[in-house]
């Protein structure tokens, strides 16, 4: 079996990570699991079958001591995104198998709040969760739709480039850290005289990263990004604790005049095991919602979601109540997802 035979066969069984380490077998994530297949269980990972998938820049900078995040790409146009590392003197990688084509809003079932957001001239959109949550795809799904259906210019920031983007109505370009760009910063800062409508940022990840993509929604335009945290309140309040004490007000002040929307996104496994279905929480950018951020009451913004509802505003807890109460997860996985669970527990 090749390696790229082998990761065919990962994507048959719909695995969404592989998880490699010299000397044992192949791990798959399926449905949110890990998972030995016994099929494969007579492959056994070598040095060789993790060092090929390197070029010669890569297999220098891992020599040096460095982890390599990169996409590499099967013949069958199908991309995965990697780290390779090393774990107790040998190597190990972690692969994401990611989606050959973008899928549609209407194909995951995304509330139809999502496509007023593509719509925003200017503004900040953030799309928050943990990892392997889904948060690239949903950004994904939001970018293609301003794609398809507006006559702008699109620039994207990641760390790396996982999907590509067919150019529809809109010029896209693709920036990938490392190659194209030192960081997110350098990149941010460029693209403000690039000309852009609309900026996509992999990840905030620091605070210069951060106060760039609040100055760009400032300026004009639609600026999307994505966070590593749990809930879309947590969210607002990550982007504060990283500001230094004495610039936290003025951020409070910046973000309630830009803010457009939170997303917050968990990926569930169904309860007959047919895959995953994903919750949303959206928090969106409302006059009550900007007065509650300006006067620092993050902690009040749940209410506003709550009476928010009939606008496209939704809370995590409600989310996974109705999908339990439609049979479409276990009590089991209610309860781990809740933000609340003796709440929930009352609930179900």
């Amino acid at each position: 079996m090749t390696f790229e035979d082998f990761i065919i066969a990962a994507r048959e069984r719909h695995a969404s990570d592989i998880h490699l380490s010299v000397g044992t077998e192949p791990v798959f994530r399926i449905n949110g699991d890990l998972k030995k297949i016994e099929e494969l269980s007579n492959i056994q990972v070598t040095n060789r079958m993790i060092i090929q998938l390197l070029n010669a820049d890569q297999e220098e900078r891992f020599n040096a001591g460095e982890d390599v995040d990169f996409v590499f790409e099967l013949k069958t146009g199908a991309r995965q995104r990697c780290n390779v590392f090393r774990q107790m003197g040998k190597l190990s990688c972690a692969i994401r198998l990611l989606n050959s084509v973008i899928p549609s809003m209407e194909d995951l079932k995304l509330p139809p709040v999502l496509k007023d957001l593509s719509k925003k001239r200017s503004g900040l959109i953030l799309v928050t969760g943990v990892s392997g949550s889904g948060k690239t795809t949903t950004m994904s799904i939001i970018l293609d739709f301003v794609n398809a259906t507006r006559p702008c210019h699109i620039i994207t920031i990641e760390d790396p480039v996982e999907y590509r983007y067919q150019q529809k109505m809109a010029t896209i370009h693709q920036r990938e850290i490392g190659r194209d760009v030192k960081g997110f910063s350098p990149a941010l800062r460029s693209a403000l005289r690039e000309d852009p409508d609309v900026i996509f940022v992999g990840e905030m990840r620091d605070y210069e990263t951060m106060q760039l993509a609040v100055t760009a929604a400032e300026t004009g335009h639609l600026v999307m990004a994505t966070l590593h945290t749990r809930g879309a309140i947590h969210a607002v309040n990550r982007i504060i604790d990283a500001c230094p004490h004495n610039i936290q007000q003025q951020m409070l002040v910046q973000l309630s005049q830009i803010l457009e929307c939170v997303i917050s996104q968990a990926l569930m496994p169904l309860k007959d095991g047919s895959g995953r279905i994903a919750a949303l929480e959206i928090l969106l950018g409302t006059d009550a919602c900007k007065n509650m951020i300006r006067s620092n009451k993050c902690h009040q913004l749940e209410t506003i979601m709550q009476q928010g509802k009939n606008m496209g505003m939704s809370l995590m807890d409600d989310v996974i109540t109705d999908y339990y109460r439609r049979g479409l997860i276990s009590r089991e996985v209610a309860l781990f997802y809740a933000t609340d669970r003796v709440e929930m527990g009352a609930k179900i």
